[in-house]
């Protein structure tokens, strides 16, 4: 049997943040658990959060202070906080009599049971993230625009090597995020368990185009690491042609010194 929260509202507020890279969900004390895969513990009077290992939380029904509370205390949990979490909320509002779906902007459920949540909670999580690292990858094609004009310059240094390599590593990260651990085009294991819940999920993944999203993150990702090898192994070439003139001058100047020998000492 599904257990129902908020049973005195017909509507409340929910906020998805993306605080880290990772929170530590295992060594969260003194909140009652009202459910795994994902967690969800009780905050405050009359709230809840669904915690995400991956760095995302989503608070239900918090009032500020609440909210405030929670966070700071969740914080010591959170591994490389950023300094401006990405963030998203939504009004979620009781609805019996039409579909469950986002209409104008306010999600419609049939009830507020643990389970409709944490569908709720993993689509505003994955959203979060597809925002954090569509704003971070959009500063990286600023900076990769650039290296690409180097293309044409022979002013190419080793610092623009080094930051290329850089910015592949950057373009490796973020691949091994959002595939390898965060999963967004993977359905959650919650679907298992409670399959009549897939509609809503299906529903809510195309209203906030999660799979869309990952599809342009994806194509991104990939032009800028081609673009980035590109230029990498152009200087690379550039710069084996260099040693290859050195050697060719050395043995040049060795052979201009043995007949040198030759002519003017033999």
């Amino acid at each position: 049997m599904q257990k129902l929260l908020f049973n005195d509202r017909d509507s409340f507020r929910a906020q998805a943040l993306f605080l880290g890279k990772k929170i530590n969900v295992q060594r969260l004390e003194n909140y009652v658990c009202l459910a795994v895969m994902p967690v969800m513990v009780t905050v405050g009077e009359h709230g809840c959060a669904v915690l995400l290992d991956y760095g995302a939380v989503v608070l239900f029904n918090l009032e500020p202070v609440e909210k405030v509370a929670f966070l700071t205390k969740l914080s010591s949990q959170v591994s490389d906080s950023f300094a401006e979490p990405e963030t998203e909320e939504v009004e979620v509002q009781l609805n019996v009599e039409q579909s469950e779906k986002v209409k104008e902007g306010t999600i419609l459920l049939h009830d507020f049971s643990v389970e409709r949540l944490q569908i709720v909670a993993d689509i505003l999580a994955k959203s979060v993230v597809l925002s954090h690292y569509e704003t971070s990858l959009a500063s990286v094609f600023d900076q990769i625009e650039p290296f690409a004009a180097s293309l044409l310059s022979e002013n190419r240094s080793r610092r623009q090597s080094r930051e290329l390599l850089r910015q592949l590593g950057t373009t490796l990260l973020v691949q091994h995020k959002i595939v390898g651990r965060v999963e967004i085009i993977d359905k959650p294991d919650l679907l298992w368990e409670s399959p009549q819940l897939e509609n809503l999920y299906l529903r809510l993944e195309d209203e906030y185009e999660i799979r869309e999203r990952h599809n342009a993150l994806e194509r991104k990702l990939e032009l800028i690491s081609q673009t980035a090898q590109t230029v990498l192994e152009f200087m690379q070439h550039s710069s084996s042609q260099r040693v290859e003139w050195y050697v060719v001058i050395l043995i040049v100047v060795e052979i201009l010194l043995s007949l040198y020998d030759i002519f003017f000492k033999g």
